[in-house]
Protein backbone atom coordinates (compact mmCIF):
# COMPACT_ATOMS: atom_id res chain seq x y z
CA UNK A 1 0.00 0.00 0.00
CA UNK A 2 2.88 2.38 0.64
CA UNK A 3 4.75 1.39 -2.19
CA UNK A 4 1.69 1.85 -4.24
CA UNK A 5 1.20 5.61 -2.76
CA UNK A 6 4.50 6.56 -2.97
CA UNK A 7 4.59 5.78 -6.87
CA UNK A 8 1.43 7.35 -7.12
CA UNK A 9 2.81 10.62 -5.54
CA UNK A 10 6.01 10.36 -7.78
CA UNK A 11 4.81 11.46 -11.01
CA UNK A 12 3.47 14.88 -9.08
CA UNK A 13 7.19 16.37 -9.02
CA UNK A 14 7.50 15.65 -13.06
CA UNK A 15 5.61 18.96 -12.75
CA UNK A 16 9.59 20.64 -11.88
CA UNK A 17 10.93 19.54 -15.31
CA UNK A 18 8.58 22.16 -17.75
CA UNK A 19 8.45 24.67 -14.68
CA UNK A 20 12.53 24.46 -14.82
CA UNK A 21 13.12 25.02 -18.29
CA UNK A 22 10.39 28.27 -18.64
CA UNK A 23 12.84 29.86 -16.07
CA UNK A 24 15.66 29.14 -18.41
CA UNK A 25 14.31 30.46 -21.71
CA UNK A 26 14.48 34.17 -20.68
CA UNK A 27 17.99 33.87 -19.68
CA UNK A 28 19.65 31.12 -21.89
CA UNK A 29 22.15 33.66 -23.17
CA UNK A 30 23.11 34.51 -19.70
CA UNK A 31 23.34 31.37 -17.64
CA UNK A 32 26.89 30.52 -16.05
CA UNK A 33 27.29 26.99 -17.67
CA UNK A 34 26.53 25.64 -20.77
CA UNK A 35 22.74 24.24 -21.80
CA UNK A 36 24.10 20.81 -21.16
CA UNK A 37 25.81 21.35 -17.62
CA UNK A 38 23.02 23.58 -16.53
CA UNK A 39 20.24 20.76 -17.54
CA UNK A 40 22.56 17.87 -15.49
CA UNK A 41 22.87 19.73 -12.62
CA UNK A 42 18.75 20.47 -12.55
CA UNK A 43 18.21 16.96 -13.08
CA UNK A 44 20.97 16.26 -10.44
CA UNK A 45 19.18 17.89 -7.62
CA UNK A 46 15.54 17.53 -9.26
CA UNK A 47 15.47 13.51 -9.25
CA UNK A 48 16.42 13.04 -5.58
CA UNK A 49 14.34 15.68 -4.53
CA UNK A 50 11.32 14.24 -6.15
CA UNK A 51 12.22 10.61 -4.06
CA UNK A 52 12.54 12.76 -1.11
CA UNK A 53 9.27 14.68 -1.98
CA UNK A 54 7.52 11.59 -2.55
CA UNK A 55 9.05 9.73 0.64
CA UNK A 56 7.97 12.70 3.13
CA UNK A 57 4.60 12.92 1.65
CA UNK A 58 3.73 9.22 1.88
CA UNK A 59 5.51 8.66 5.32
CA UNK A 60 3.68 11.70 7.43
CA UNK A 61 0.78 11.91 5.53
CA UNK A 62 1.94 15.52 4.00
CA UNK A 63 -0.10 17.54 0.63
CA UNK A 64 2.48 17.59 -1.94
CA UNK A 65 1.60 21.04 -2.78
CA UNK A 66 2.57 21.79 0.52
CA UNK A 67 5.84 20.30 -0.16
CA UNK A 68 6.38 22.14 -3.27
CA UNK A 69 5.41 25.56 -1.79
CA UNK A 70 7.55 25.44 0.82
CA UNK A 71 10.39 24.45 -1.67
CA UNK A 72 10.38 27.69 -3.58
CA UNK A 73 12.31 29.92 -1.91
CA UNK A 74 15.47 26.73 -1.71
CA UNK A 75 15.11 26.40 -5.87
CA UNK A 76 14.89 29.64 -6.14
CA UNK A 77 18.47 30.87 -4.79
CA UNK A 78 19.61 27.06 -6.44
CA UNK A 79 18.66 29.22 -9.82
CA UNK A 80 19.92 32.08 -9.03
CA UNK A 81 23.48 30.40 -8.72
CA UNK A 82 23.52 29.55 -12.06
CA UNK A 83 22.55 32.58 -14.04
CA UNK A 84 23.75 35.92 -14.13
CA UNK A 85 21.58 38.57 -13.78
CA UNK A 86 20.54 40.55 -10.74
CA UNK A 87 17.94 39.66 -8.16
CA UNK A 88 15.16 41.70 -8.96
CA UNK A 89 15.38 40.02 -12.73
CA UNK A 90 15.83 36.44 -11.20
CA UNK A 91 13.00 37.24 -8.77
CA UNK A 92 10.54 38.46 -11.41
CA UNK A 93 11.24 35.50 -13.73
CA UNK A 94 11.23 32.90 -11.51
CA UNK A 95 8.18 34.03 -9.63
CA UNK A 96 6.26 34.60 -12.85
CA UNK A 97 7.35 31.23 -14.43
CA UNK A 98 5.62 29.53 -10.83
CA UNK A 99 2.53 31.80 -11.42
CA UNK A 100 2.09 30.52 -14.51
CA UNK A 101 2.52 26.95 -13.66
CA UNK A 102 -0.36 27.28 -11.42
CA UNK A 103 -2.54 27.09 -13.94
CA UNK A 104 -2.11 23.76 -15.25
CA UNK A 105 -2.64 22.86 -11.67
CA UNK A 106 -6.02 24.40 -11.19
CA UNK A 107 -7.61 23.19 -14.81
CA UNK A 108 -6.12 19.98 -13.41
CA UNK A 109 -7.95 19.96 -10.52
CA UNK A 110 -11.60 20.96 -12.65
CA UNK A 111 -10.51 17.90 -14.65
CA UNK A 112 -10.19 15.18 -11.57
CA UNK A 113 -13.63 16.94 -10.28
CA UNK A 114 -14.82 16.18 -13.82
CA UNK A 115 -13.81 12.63 -12.89
CA UNK A 116 -13.97 11.86 -9.22
CA UNK A 117 -16.32 14.17 -8.72
CA UNK A 118 -16.59 12.65 -4.48
CA UNK A 119 -12.63 13.01 -3.61
CA UNK A 120 -10.73 16.39 -3.19
CA UNK A 121 -6.89 17.65 -3.72
CA UNK A 122 -5.45 15.64 -1.47
CA UNK A 123 -6.58 12.58 -3.63
CA UNK A 124 -5.20 13.57 -6.56
CA UNK A 125 -5.26 11.10 -9.45
CA UNK A 126 -2.85 9.44 -11.58
CA UNK A 127 -5.02 10.50 -14.09
CA UNK A 128 -5.00 14.17 -13.13
CA UNK A 129 -1.27 14.26 -12.77
CA UNK A 130 -0.52 13.48 -16.30
CA UNK A 131 -3.12 15.91 -17.48
CA UNK A 132 -0.97 18.71 -15.39
CA UNK A 133 1.95 17.43 -17.10
CA UNK A 134 0.17 17.70 -19.98
CA UNK A 135 -1.21 21.38 -19.77
CA UNK A 136 1.98 22.40 -18.57
CA UNK A 137 4.56 21.41 -21.36
CA UNK A 138 2.38 22.38 -23.87
CA UNK A 139 2.56 25.82 -22.09
CA UNK A 140 5.76 25.69 -21.95
CA UNK A 141 6.75 24.86 -25.56
CA UNK A 142 4.41 27.69 -26.61
CA UNK A 143 6.43 30.21 -24.73
CA UNK A 144 9.23 28.81 -25.32
CA UNK A 145 9.77 30.65 -28.90
CA UNK A 146 8.54 34.28 -27.66
CA UNK A 147 10.77 33.98 -24.70
CA UNK A 148 13.64 33.50 -26.16
CA UNK A 149 13.68 35.10 -29.17
CA UNK A 150 11.64 38.45 -27.92
CA UNK A 151 11.96 38.51 -23.86
CA UNK A 152 15.44 37.25 -23.20
CA UNK A 153 17.12 40.60 -25.51
CA UNK A 154 14.99 42.72 -23.42
CA UNK A 155 15.64 41.01 -19.94
CA UNK A 156 19.59 41.38 -20.85
CA UNK A 157 19.34 44.89 -21.45
CA UNK A 158 16.23 46.08 -19.19
CA UNK A 159 18.32 46.55 -16.04
CA UNK A 160 15.96 48.67 -13.80
CA UNK A 161 15.06 46.76 -10.50
CA UNK A 162 12.42 48.84 -9.73
CA UNK A 163 10.32 48.01 -12.82
CA UNK A 164 11.06 44.07 -12.10
CA UNK A 165 9.96 44.30 -8.95
CA UNK A 166 6.77 46.15 -9.95
CA UNK A 167 6.06 42.35 -11.80
CA UNK A 168 6.95 40.32 -9.04
CA UNK A 169 4.28 42.14 -7.13
CA UNK A 170 2.17 41.54 -10.03
CA UNK A 171 2.56 37.68 -10.70
CA UNK A 172 3.03 37.51 -6.79
CA UNK A 173 -1.23 38.72 -6.90
CA UNK A 174 -1.87 35.54 -9.63
CA UNK A 175 0.05 33.33 -7.38
CA UNK A 176 -1.46 33.65 -4.31
CA UNK A 177 -4.98 33.80 -5.67
CA UNK A 178 -4.55 30.12 -7.38
CA UNK A 179 -2.69 28.70 -4.52
CA UNK A 180 -5.93 29.96 -2.21
CA UNK A 181 -8.09 29.31 -4.93
CA UNK A 182 -7.26 24.89 -4.51
CA UNK A 183 -9.99 23.40 -3.77
CA UNK A 184 -10.19 20.97 -0.99
CA UNK A 185 -13.35 19.37 -2.02
CA UNK A 186 -14.27 18.85 -5.44
CA UNK A 187 -17.75 18.94 -4.46
CA UNK A 188 -17.68 22.91 -3.92
CA UNK A 189 -16.63 22.58 -8.00
CA UNK A 190 -20.30 21.06 -8.87
CA UNK A 191 -22.43 23.73 -7.06
CA UNK A 192 -24.00 25.91 -9.00
CA UNK A 193 -22.35 26.77 -12.03
CA UNK A 194 -18.79 26.20 -11.04
CA UNK A 195 -18.24 22.95 -12.36
CA UNK A 196 -17.85 25.27 -15.86
CA UNK A 197 -17.46 28.53 -14.48
CA UNK A 198 -14.05 27.75 -12.51
CA UNK A 199 -11.83 26.38 -15.63
CA UNK A 200 -13.43 29.40 -17.75
CA UNK A 201 -12.26 31.60 -15.22
CA UNK A 202 -8.63 30.33 -14.52
CA UNK A 203 -8.31 30.38 -18.83
CA UNK A 204 -9.04 33.93 -18.16
CA UNK A 205 -6.85 35.11 -15.23
CA UNK A 206 -4.17 33.16 -17.35
CA UNK A 207 -5.24 35.48 -20.65
CA UNK A 208 -4.94 38.37 -18.34
CA UNK A 209 -1.72 37.38 -16.68
CA UNK A 210 0.29 36.79 -20.29
CA UNK A 211 -1.32 39.98 -21.95
CA UNK A 212 -0.13 41.36 -18.58
CA UNK A 213 3.50 40.21 -20.17
CA UNK A 214 3.09 41.58 -22.96
CA UNK A 215 2.12 44.73 -22.29
CA UNK A 216 4.94 44.88 -20.09
CA UNK A 217 7.48 43.63 -22.73
CA UNK A 218 6.30 46.56 -25.39
CA UNK A 219 6.44 48.90 -22.62
CA UNK A 220 10.03 48.03 -22.13
CA UNK A 221 10.99 47.95 -25.51
CA UNK A 222 9.22 51.44 -25.94
CA UNK A 223 11.65 52.34 -23.09
CA UNK A 224 14.09 51.03 -24.48
CA UNK A 225 13.75 52.48 -27.25
CA UNK A 226 13.79 56.21 -26.51
CA UNK A 227 17.12 55.25 -24.58
CA UNK A 228 18.43 54.72 -27.90
CA UNK A 229 17.10 57.54 -29.30
CA UNK A 230 18.06 59.55 -26.57
CA UNK A 231 22.20 58.19 -27.26
CA UNK A 232 21.59 59.46 -31.06
CA UNK A 233 20.19 62.60 -29.73
CA UNK A 234 23.22 63.25 -27.89
CA UNK A 235 25.44 62.31 -30.40
CA UNK A 236 23.75 64.55 -33.17
CA UNK A 237 24.63 67.23 -30.48
CA UNK A 238 28.38 66.42 -30.14
CA UNK A 239 28.83 66.20 -34.35
CA UNK A 240 26.67 69.69 -34.22
CA UNK A 241 29.73 70.66 -31.91
CA UNK A 242 32.23 68.90 -33.94
CA UNK A 243 30.87 71.57 -36.96
CA UNK A 244 31.08 74.40 -35.37
CA UNK A 245 34.49 73.81 -33.98
CA UNK A 246 35.55 72.98 -37.40
CA UNK A 247 34.12 76.56 -38.92
CA UNK A 248 35.95 77.84 -36.23
CA UNK A 249 39.34 76.38 -37.37
CA UNK A 250 38.52 77.27 -40.83
CA UNK A 251 38.00 80.57 -40.33
CA UNK A 252 41.19 81.26 -38.13
CA UNK A 253 42.83 79.38 -40.56
CA UNK A 254 41.49 81.90 -43.47
CA UNK A 255 42.60 84.76 -41.17
CA UNK A 256 46.18 83.21 -40.90
CA UNK A 257 46.37 82.43 -44.67
CA UNK A 258 45.34 85.89 -44.98
CA UNK A 259 47.61 87.53 -42.86
CA UNK A 260 50.61 85.03 -43.99
CA UNK A 261 51.73 87.42 -46.77
CA UNK A 262 52.17 90.42 -44.21
CA UNK A 263 54.34 87.82 -41.85
CA UNK A 264 56.47 87.36 -44.90
CA UNK A 265 57.07 90.95 -45.54
CA UNK A 266 58.25 91.18 -41.80
CA UNK A 267 60.73 88.41 -41.82
CA UNK A 268 62.09 89.72 -45.25
CA UNK A 269 62.44 92.88 -43.43
CA UNK A 270 63.93 91.08 -40.44
CA UNK A 271 66.20 89.04 -42.80
CA UNK A 272 67.87 92.12 -44.58
CA UNK A 273 68.07 93.65 -41.10
CA UNK A 274 69.97 90.95 -39.16
CA UNK A 275 67.60 90.61 -36.44
CA UNK A 276 67.64 86.91 -35.99
CA UNK A 277 65.99 87.00 -32.41
CA UNK A 278 63.20 89.16 -33.69
CA UNK A 279 62.93 86.29 -36.25
CA UNK A 280 62.35 83.58 -34.16
CA UNK A 281 60.16 85.31 -31.61
CA UNK A 282 57.63 85.90 -34.98
CA UNK A 283 57.75 82.48 -35.96
CA UNK A 284 57.58 81.02 -32.31
CA UNK A 285 54.04 83.12 -32.16
CA UNK A 286 52.96 82.02 -35.29
CA UNK A 287 53.31 78.25 -34.85
CA UNK A 288 51.57 79.10 -31.55
CA UNK A 289 48.54 80.23 -33.08
CA UNK A 290 48.37 77.71 -35.60
CA UNK A 291 48.59 74.91 -32.89
CA UNK A 292 45.92 76.77 -30.63
CA UNK A 293 43.61 76.49 -33.97
CA UNK A 294 44.08 73.48 -35.09
CA UNK A 295 41.19 70.61 -34.71
CA UNK A 296 41.99 67.37 -33.79
CA UNK A 297 41.61 64.23 -36.47
CA UNK A 298 41.24 61.06 -34.30
CA UNK A 299 40.06 59.15 -37.00
CA UNK A 300 38.23 58.64 -40.27
CA UNK A 301 34.87 58.68 -39.30
CA UNK A 302 32.93 61.79 -38.40
CA UNK A 303 30.58 61.09 -35.93
CA UNK A 304 33.56 58.61 -34.10
CA UNK A 305 35.75 61.78 -34.87
CA UNK A 306 32.73 64.25 -33.11
CA UNK A 307 32.87 61.59 -30.70
CA UNK A 308 36.31 61.17 -29.66
CA UNK A 309 36.28 65.40 -29.37
CA UNK A 310 33.56 66.14 -27.24
CA UNK A 311 34.82 63.55 -24.84
CA UNK A 312 38.40 65.14 -24.93
CA UNK A 313 36.60 68.17 -24.26
CA UNK A 314 35.10 67.18 -21.30
CA UNK A 315 38.49 65.74 -20.12
CA UNK A 316 40.39 68.32 -20.64
CA UNK A 317 37.80 71.03 -18.81
CA UNK A 318 37.89 68.70 -16.16
CA UNK A 319 41.64 68.92 -15.75
CA UNK A 320 42.36 65.12 -16.57
CA UNK A 321 45.60 64.36 -18.49
CA UNK A 322 44.52 62.19 -21.71
CA UNK A 323 46.77 59.69 -22.78
CA UNK A 324 45.49 58.66 -26.14
CA UNK A 325 46.43 56.36 -29.12
CA UNK A 326 43.73 56.01 -31.55
CA UNK A 327 44.08 54.38 -34.71
CA UNK A 328 40.98 53.72 -36.87
CA UNK A 329 40.84 52.93 -40.25
CA UNK A 330 38.01 54.87 -42.80
CA UNK A 331 36.18 51.74 -43.08
CA UNK A 332 35.67 49.44 -40.18
CA UNK A 333 33.48 46.11 -40.30
CA UNK A 334 31.29 47.33 -37.43
CA UNK A 335 28.11 49.18 -37.74
CA UNK A 336 28.82 53.16 -36.71
CA UNK A 337 25.83 53.54 -33.99
CA UNK A 338 27.62 50.14 -32.45
CA UNK A 339 30.79 51.69 -32.17
CA UNK A 340 29.81 55.13 -30.85
CA UNK A 341 27.71 53.23 -28.14
CA UNK A 342 30.69 51.27 -27.10
CA UNK A 343 33.57 53.89 -27.34
CA UNK A 344 30.87 56.65 -25.72
CA UNK A 345 29.69 54.67 -22.57
CA UNK A 346 33.68 53.61 -22.15
CA UNK A 347 34.53 57.35 -22.42
CA UNK A 348 32.16 58.59 -19.75
CA UNK A 349 32.56 55.89 -17.26
CA UNK A 350 36.36 56.62 -17.52
CA UNK A 351 36.09 60.21 -16.97
CA UNK A 352 33.23 59.98 -14.40
CA UNK A 353 35.89 57.58 -12.69
CA UNK A 354 38.78 60.23 -12.93
CA UNK A 355 36.09 62.80 -11.21
CA UNK A 356 36.00 61.05 -8.04
CA UNK A 357 39.82 61.94 -7.46
CA UNK A 358 41.04 65.28 -7.04
CA UNK A 359 42.06 67.47 -9.80
CA UNK A 360 46.09 66.73 -9.63
CA UNK A 361 45.51 62.62 -9.43
CA UNK A 362 43.00 62.70 -12.65
CA UNK A 363 44.23 60.68 -15.99
CA UNK A 364 42.49 58.88 -18.85
CA UNK A 365 44.84 56.57 -20.91
CA UNK A 366 42.97 54.99 -23.91
CA UNK A 367 44.90 52.89 -26.90
CA UNK A 368 42.52 51.90 -29.56
CA UNK A 369 43.73 49.88 -32.58
CA UNK A 370 43.05 47.16 -35.38
CA UNK A 371 45.25 44.34 -34.59
CA UNK A 372 45.34 40.63 -36.44
CA UNK A 373 43.82 41.75 -39.57
CA UNK A 374 40.45 42.96 -38.35
CA UNK A 375 40.86 42.92 -34.69
CA UNK A 376 39.47 45.53 -32.56
CA UNK A 377 41.40 45.99 -29.61
CA UNK A 378 40.38 48.62 -27.00
CA UNK A 379 42.24 49.47 -23.73
CA UNK A 380 40.70 51.74 -21.10
CA UNK A 381 42.65 53.07 -17.73
CA UNK A 382 41.61 55.77 -15.74
CA UNK A 383 42.12 56.90 -12.17
CA UNK A 384 39.19 56.93 -9.73
CA UNK A 385 38.92 56.61 -5.81
CA UNK A 386 39.28 52.42 -5.48
CA UNK A 387 35.33 52.72 -4.50
CA UNK A 388 33.17 50.50 -6.65
CA UNK A 389 30.18 48.26 -5.72
CA UNK A 390 30.72 44.40 -7.24
CA UNK A 391 29.18 41.21 -6.89
CA UNK A 392 31.05 38.27 -7.68
CA UNK A 393 32.44 39.15 -11.09
CA UNK A 394 29.73 41.70 -12.09
CA UNK A 395 30.47 45.40 -11.52
CA UNK A 396 26.87 47.48 -10.32
CA UNK A 397 26.26 50.67 -10.97
CA UNK A 398 27.23 53.77 -8.20
CA UNK A 399 24.97 55.47 -9.46
CA UNK A 400 21.72 53.93 -9.10
CA UNK A 401 20.88 50.33 -7.78
CA UNK A 402 21.64 47.18 -10.34
CA UNK A 403 24.22 47.19 -12.94
CA UNK A 404 25.91 49.30 -14.96
CA UNK A 405 23.96 50.51 -17.68
CA UNK A 406 27.12 51.62 -19.27
CA UNK A 407 28.89 48.12 -18.90
CA UNK A 408 26.04 46.10 -19.50
CA UNK A 409 25.94 47.98 -23.26
CA UNK A 410 29.94 47.40 -24.07
CA UNK A 411 29.61 43.53 -22.82
CA UNK A 412 26.38 43.65 -25.19
CA UNK A 413 28.10 45.05 -28.05
CA UNK A 414 31.27 43.04 -27.45
CA UNK A 415 29.00 39.53 -27.34
CA UNK A 416 27.43 41.05 -31.14
CA UNK A 417 30.85 41.10 -32.32
CA UNK A 418 32.17 38.10 -31.06
CA UNK A 419 34.45 39.40 -28.73
CA UNK A 420 34.94 39.58 -25.22
CA UNK A 421 35.32 42.56 -22.25
CA UNK A 422 37.25 42.16 -19.33
CA UNK A 423 36.75 44.59 -16.18
CA UNK A 424 39.05 45.07 -12.94
CA UNK A 425 40.07 47.86 -11.21
CA UNK A 426 43.10 48.18 -8.57
CA UNK A 427 42.89 50.92 -5.37
CA UNK A 428 43.26 53.38 -7.76
CA UNK A 429 42.87 52.38 -11.34
CA UNK A 430 39.71 51.15 -13.13
CA UNK A 431 40.45 48.48 -16.36
CA UNK A 432 38.75 48.04 -19.40
CA UNK A 433 40.09 45.60 -22.01
CA UNK A 434 37.56 45.08 -25.15
CA UNK A 435 38.29 43.01 -28.17
CA UNK A 436 36.00 43.17 -31.32
CA UNK A 437 36.39 40.28 -34.42
CA UNK A 438 33.37 42.15 -36.41
CA UNK A 439 33.02 40.49 -39.83
CA UNK A 440 31.04 42.47 -43.21
CA UNK A 441 28.08 40.21 -42.32
CA UNK A 442 27.09 41.15 -38.92
CA UNK A 443 26.87 45.07 -40.62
Amino acid sequence: MVTHEFLTSLPQFLILIPATASCYFTVYNQMKYPPLKTAALCLFVLIPYSFLGSWIAVSFCLDINTILLLSLVPFFFLYRQTVSVDLARCLAIYVGVCAIETFPAQLAYSFDAFLHPAAGAADFSIEAVFFQLGLSCIIAAAFAYPAIHWFAPMVKRLSFPKIWYSTVFLSSIFLLFNILAVPQSYHTLHTGRLSYLFPILECCALLLLVMIYVLFYQGAIVFLEHAALKERSQLLEMQSHQYQTIREHIRQTSRLRHDFRHSIRLLSSLAVQGDIDSIRSHLAEYETSLIESETPDYCGSATLNALFGHYHQRAVSAGIKTIWNITLPEQLHAAECDMASLLGNLMENAIDGCLTVPEESRYFCLTIEITNGNQLYVVSTNSFNGKCRKEKDTYRSTKHEGKGIGLISIAAIAEKYNGSVQISNSDREFFVDVVLSPTSELV
